[in-house]
């Protein structure tokens, strides 16, 4: 009887332990699955910024075992659930998609093209029909925006459309459509589709065909190759900044201007007036330097332009796994900007005017923006900091349409004067003074 009596205590002991241990992984697991189904945002200012260069695959695929972010996490709720009056938690925390009402599907579209981007490719693509000395129509030019536009808004949805698991883990992305799921990618691809495609032929048909190829080239360009690198080579930041430099060249195009030279076509120099006593032939304006001139601008402006603004953000792209220059090489980073701000110098004061574009007075009146433009980029070079990159970064937000609208001042043959009535239109020899479009 001592026997049973005894193995009876062993076992109710045995069976109390195990029901405990039992408990004890069952509220380990409620707590663990809790964390994971629990919408979760890590403070910034806790995290070390070597942190940011773990390499994504780690994430890739669950594990059974806790990260310690989890089980920070998994602290987090026993805490909220040892005190339920304090804080209120939602093991299974979700939001409920939005209904695609007509007004929420067109802000989604413009959030898909990435409005403002698009907005600022339009502009730089009517600067080249505006620059253009060839005649253009209200046709054209509303075509050559509208076409634009589309190839614009089709290259930034296919770009989402790949970068959507990264998008997910920059804090300045992640509420993009495809991260937050507003809508399915299935729909973006549709409309990247339907707007790759009427983007091009609205060129084709209405402008020329080599603007509408220039465009098919800008897609494929930004969406595969431009996408691909970043993740691959800091040479992403040079193929973007071809990319940049096509749509002013699209303008030009669009109203019949050629871009490679020809017996026809030949390059002609613009020398000013105290190097050559030959007078102005206006008819050799059209020729292939001026485009040239036009995307070598918005070129080399993409480099302090984007350098700057990804210095401040290089936390994002680290986090996110990207190889850009301000992540690995900071210093390198500025010193680039700083080249193709002094590029921008001769750029404007010579490659300009010798194009017959603009008038040799361009030259001077831009050495004074290219100044202070300059000055930026040197203090962010020399110092590195996130100050120094902020400014050079507002500096070349107004850079470019301040130097577009100098360009219109003084643009070969335009006569301001004559416009606002100052000079008297008097022929010289009795030939016809050529008229210039606004």
């Amino acid at each position: 009887m001592r026997k049973i009596h005894a193995f009876q205590s062993c076992s109710k002991f045995f069976i109390s332990r195990t029901s405990s241990t039992s408990r004890s992984l069952a509220s380990q697991r409620f707590l663990a699955s809790a964390a994971f189904s629990r919408p979760y945002t890590v403070s910034s200012a806790g995290r070390d910024f070597t942190s940011f260069f773990c390499h994504n695959q780690l994430w890739s695929s669950r594990s059974d075992g806790l990260k310690p972010s989890d089980i920070t996490r998994v602290r987090g709720i026993a805490h909220a659930v040892a005190e339920p009056d304090a804080v209120h938690v939602t093991p299974a925390g979700f939001k409920e998609v939005e209904v695609l009402t007509p007004r929420r599907l067109l802000r989604i579209y413009a959030q898909l093209a990435k409005s403002r981007l698009t907005i600022l490719v339009v502009l730089t693509a009517m600067s080249g029909v505006a620059l253009s000395p060839l005649p253009a129509t209200v046709p054209i030019l509303l075509s050559t925006a509208v076409g634009t536009a589309l190839c614009s808004a089709s290259a930034n949805t296919l770009n989402q459309l790949q970068e959507i698991p990264y998008d997910a883990q920059m804090a300045r992305t992640r509420q993009r459509p495809l991260v937050r799921r507003a809508i399915s990618p299935l729909h973006a691809a549709g409309f990247a589709a339907v707007t790759g495609v009427a983007g091009p032929a609205v060129l084709w048909f209405m402008a020329s065909p080599i603007t509408a190829c220039l465009g098919a080239a800008n897609i494929v360009l930004y969406a595969a190759t431009y996408t691909w690198l970043k993740r691959k080579s800091v040479s992403n930041t040079w193929v973007g900044a071809v990319v940049g430099g096509i749509p002013p060249v699209m303008g030009w195009t669009a109203c019949g201007g050629k871009i490679l030279p020809s017996a026809d076509y030949p390059i002609h120099l613009f020398l000013p007036s105290y190097f050559t006593e030959a007078p102005l032939d206006m008819s050799m304006i059209d020729n292939p330097l001026g485009a040239f001139a036009l995307f070598m601008l918005l070129y080399s402006w993409q480099f302090p332009h984007f350098n700057s603004l990804s210095h401040f953000i290089r936390g994002s792209y680290a986090q996110a796994g990207y190889k850009m220059l301000c992540v690995l090489n900071p210093q390198q980073n500025a010193l680039v900007a700083l080249r193709h701000s002094l590029l921008l110098v001769p750029i404007c004061s010579i490659l300009f005017p010798l194009s017959g574009l603009t008038t040799w007075a361009f030259a001077i009146t831009s050495l004074v923006p290219n100044a202070i433009c300059i000055r930026g980029s040197w203090a962010w070079w020399r110092r590195c900091g996130e100050k120094e990159a902020r400014v050079s970064f507002q500096n070349y937000l107004w850079y470019l349409p301040v130097m577009l609208a100098l360009m219109m001042v003084h643009k070969q043959g335009l006569e301001w004067r004559r416009w606002v009535g100052m000079q008297d239109e008097v022929p010289s020899d009795g030939a016809d003074v050529p008229k210039s479009k606004l």
